[in-house]
């Protein structure tokens, strides 16, 4: 394992900090997600259909998916702590404006640049996380730091819904606005901050995705996050489909358990990341095919749900440490920009697969489809023993 040389190595979990990554992960999480609770609200807010403003999704996961790569690569010369303001501030800026507009497409700007914001932030946390601990903890600071996506996913978006009906979707934009705020000064506070790469430091886009290990690992991505996203995306037609009504209950397990599995894989990380990665891949393929034959038996629905949240909680510390643990520490960041996009091209794939699926086939069609692409990502992983996933 790689020796961290960072003057700011800390032998010990710096808990306050790495809670701000979190939190900033959190909010990048929930200002993505709240439009999909919020579109009879904001349709109306906007004078526009429901489809439209469902593009206000689309348009931040673009401003995410075009920018990581690009805007990583420009700003690696900047000091750390400055660049994740920055990306701390878009969301200030952008969540305000989204927030007082009534302009359909000022709110669009909005949205995409919001995601411009979370794609640098993105590509930030994971590297940051590690250079904040010592080598014995790198693993586990980046489970800490990754713990604000199932907590937005499983009471953010919920929460900010129910407040949304009460309060007024604009409202609940303002208070996004005002977390923003306080993340800044907690960021001052509390996260440390580290110069960025000199010019002679600096490693070519070209060179890291050459790296040993590091299309593997990437290919490992795209094939388990599309499977995800294939279902997540649709769960509620696929439950339906199976006579299971109670969508509310399925994403509370799904959420509580996948929490579980990050303090699980947390834990572990540092010292079997190869077994956690097959074994959660193998045991969500073998899922796949459970809710395949479930049925429409709630139990072993509900049962399908909590080993799926299990198999996907620590997904994204597993596969950032892998490649974290594949490049050289000042590449870090260009990698994880490499997995921002391919996180995002996945969860693309899975939306437009799944809808095609659901639309031709019907949503029994999506156990299969996953249970395919996710041998194909365990058959990956297998073969990456040397580089990869070591």
């Amino acid at each position: 394992m790689k020796k961290n040389t960072n003057s700011g190595e800390n032998r010990s979990l710096p808990i306050f900090g790495l809670l701000a990554l979190a939190m900033a992960g959190f909010m990048a999480i929930m200002t993505e997600t709240l439009p999909a609770g919020l579109l009879p609200q904001i349709s109306n807010g906007l004078n526009v259909s429901e489809s439209l403003a469902g593009q206000l999704v689309t348009l931040y996961a673009i401003g995410s998916l075009t920018a990581a790569i690009p805007v990583i690569v420009t700003t690696r010369g900047w000091r750390r702590r400055p660049l994740l303001l920055s990306a701390i501030c878009g969301f200030l800026v952008f969540n305000s404006i989204t927030a007082v507009s009534s302009s359909y497409m000022l709110t669009l700007a909005a949205r995409f640049f919001a995601g411009v914001a979370a794609g640098v932030a993105w590509g930030l946390i994971a590297g940051y996380a590690r250079r904040m601990v010592s080598d014995e903890f790198k693993g586990r600071g980046m489970a800490i730091a990754m713990i604000g996506t199932p907590i937005a996913l499983t009471f953010g978006v919920p929460i900010g819904t129910f407040l949304g009906a009460f309060i007024g979707w604009r409202s609940v934009f303002g208070i996004m606005s005002f977390m923003a705020l306080i993340l800044i000064g907690w960021v001052l506070w509390k996260v440390p901050d580290y110069p960025g790469q000199s010019n002679d430091d600096q490693i070519s886009l070209i060179d890291v995705f050459k790296t040993p290990g590091v299309r593997p690992i990437l290919l490992v991505v795209m094939f388990w996050m599309m499977a995800h996203n294939i279902l997540y995306t649709y769960i509620a037609p696929f439950l339906i489909s199976v006579g299971i009504q109670r969508v509310d209950l399925a994403l509370f397990l799904f959420g509580f358990s996948a929490l579980a599995s990050i303090f699980i894989v947390g834990s572990l990380v540092d010292r079997w990341l190869r077994s956690l990665v097959l074994s959660s891949i193998a045991v969500f393929a073998i899922d796949s095919v459970l809710f395949g034959l479930s049925g429409g038996i709630p139990l072993l629905i509900y049962l399908s749900v909590i080993m799926w949240g299990l198999t996907f909680g620590g997904a994204a510390t597993l596969l950032q440490t892998a490649l974290a643990e594949a490049v050289k520490d000042e590449a870090v960041d260009l990698v994880m920009s490499l997995n921002t996009t391919v996180w995002n091209l996945a969860i693309a794939s899975g939306g437009i697969t799944g809808g095609i699926l659901l639309k031709t086939i019907g949503a029994g069609s999506f156990s299969w489809t996953m249970f395919v692409l996710l041998l194909l990502a365990l058959f990956v992983a297998l073969k990456s023993k040397r580089h990869g996933f070591t």
